[in-house]
């Protein structure tokens, strides 16, 4: 993936996250005198009907449109739809692919081998860039933790972020789901990193290179024996 990476704790198609969509949109590949290309994508909504999906896509063309992108929502929200030549060629020519929230597991289940998947790779190793919130950023980790047995089983997901977990509404966590965290934190290995953004907040790096926080908040990163947590504007490394 030559582009950059944004993975948003929460946020997305909210002003709150403005600064942070429109240095998206300054850098995305986008070539001098056009406006960038941005498709949204309510997948992770799949399951949850028809007016869940329609506001999704409608927040995010609103969203976008106010920044001054060329942007449209595509509907991909189900295998059929994910296999979509018509929805894979608006993918493959966006220079802003952005997945809102939802189900993470739903939303890995029907990207996998797709062809919307396929054509979003081929334009990020173009230079376009990825912008996942809530579940949009955890299906980039190694694996999706199983909330129902609090960690201690977990999905695969892509892999694509060099991390085991990618833990979204971090600040937001009750008492109650600590657990979850030190459970999935005794489960890393020597050498893997656990991350959580909290709400209102994003991480935006690429690989090999150094992430900055945006955003209200932080970003937290865990080791099994170490965590450190960086403000809006501090950089840190996620390693190769």
């Amino acid at each position: 993936m030559k582009g950059q990476i944004a993975l948003l704790g929460s946020g997305e198609y909210l002003s709150v996250m403005d600064d942070v969509d429109r240095y998206l949109l300054a850098n995305c590949g986008a070539e001098d005198g056009r406006k960038p290309r941005v498709v949204c994508l309510p997948t992770a909504a799949g399951r949850e009907g028809d007016a869940s999906v329609s506001r999704w896509s409608k927040m995010g063309v609103d969203h976008f449109t106010r920044l001054g992108a060329d942007v449209q929502a595509v509907p991909v929200i189900d295998a059929e739809s994910a296999n979509d030549l018509n929805h894979a060629s608006a993918v493959e020519d966006a220079d802003l692919i952005y997945f809102s929230g939802g189900d993470p597991g739903y939303l890995h289940r029907t990207m996998k081998d797709s062809l919307v998947w396929q054509a979003a790779e081929k334009a990020w190793a173009r230079g376009a860039t990825y912008a996942g919130c809530s579940a949009g950023a955890m299906i980039l980790g190694r694996e999706i933790p199983d909330f129902r047995t609090l960690g201690m089983r977990s999905f695969s997901a892509f892999g694509i972020v060099p991390v085991a977990f990618v833990m979204p509404h971090f600040d937001a966590i009750p008492l109650f789901g600590k657990p979850l965290v030190s459970a999935l934190r005794n489960r890393l290995k020597d050498g893997e990193v656990m991350i959580g953004v909290d709400e209102d907040t994003a991480i935006i790096g690429k690989f090999n290179a150094e992430w900055t926080v945006f955003g209200k908040a932080k970003a937290h990163v865990f080791t099994k024996e170490e965590n450190h947590s960086y403000a809006a504007g501090e950089k840190f490394s996620l390693g190769n």
